[in-house]
C-alpha cells in the first residue's frame, strides 16, 4: 500500500510539474508587448539580419528624431520564412530599408515586423498600400 501512495505522489508531482512548463512555452509565444492598434512606419539602415531559430531578428538603424537609433525587429522563424521567399540575403547590412512593425507597448525601439519596401520597390510580409 505504501508503494502505491508513493507512486501516486510522484505522479502527482510530475503532472504538476509539466503544467507549470507549458505554462512557460504559451508565454513564450505570446506577443502581448506589442501594440497591435499601431502600425509605425519608418525608413531606415539594415544593420543586421538575424536569420535564426526560433524567430529571425532584423536590426535597423533609424534617425527620424536627428539621433541614431537602433530598432530590433522580430520576425517568424527561418523554416516558415524561405516557404516565402525570403533567405539570409534578403536585408543586405547598410541596404537602405522602410519598414511596417507594431511597435511595443512600452515604447522601446523594438517591434513585431509587418512588412519592408526596399529602394528598388519590392516589398517583403504583408505590405499594402
Amino acid at each position: 500500500m505504501q508503494k502505491q501512495g508513493i507512486f501516486r505522489l510522484g505522479l502527482l508531482v510530475l503532472l504538476l510539474g509539466c503544467a507549470g512548463l507549458s505554462h512557460t512555452v504559451f508565454a513564450h509565444h505570446s506577443t502581448a508587448m506589442f501594440d497591435q492598434s499601431q502600425v509605425k512606419e519608418f525608413t531606415g539602415v539594415v544593420k543586421e539580419f538575424q536569420f535564426t531559430n526560433p524567430h529571425s531578428w532584423i536590426q535597423v538603424y533609424n534617425d527620424e528624431t536627428g539621433e541614431q537609433v537602433e530598432w530590433s525587429l522580430e520576425w517568424g522563424s527561418p523554416n516558415r520564412l524561405i516557404r516565402e521567399g525570403v533567405n539570409p540575403t534578403t536585408f543586405a547590412p547598410g541596404a537602405p530599408v522602410t519598414i511596417r512593425t507594431y511597435p511595443m507597448l512600452d515604447g522601446a525601439p523594438a517591434g513585431l515586423f509587418i512588412g519592408a519596401r526596399f529602394e528598388d520597390g519590392r516589398t517583403i510580409g504583408r505590405w499594402e498600400d
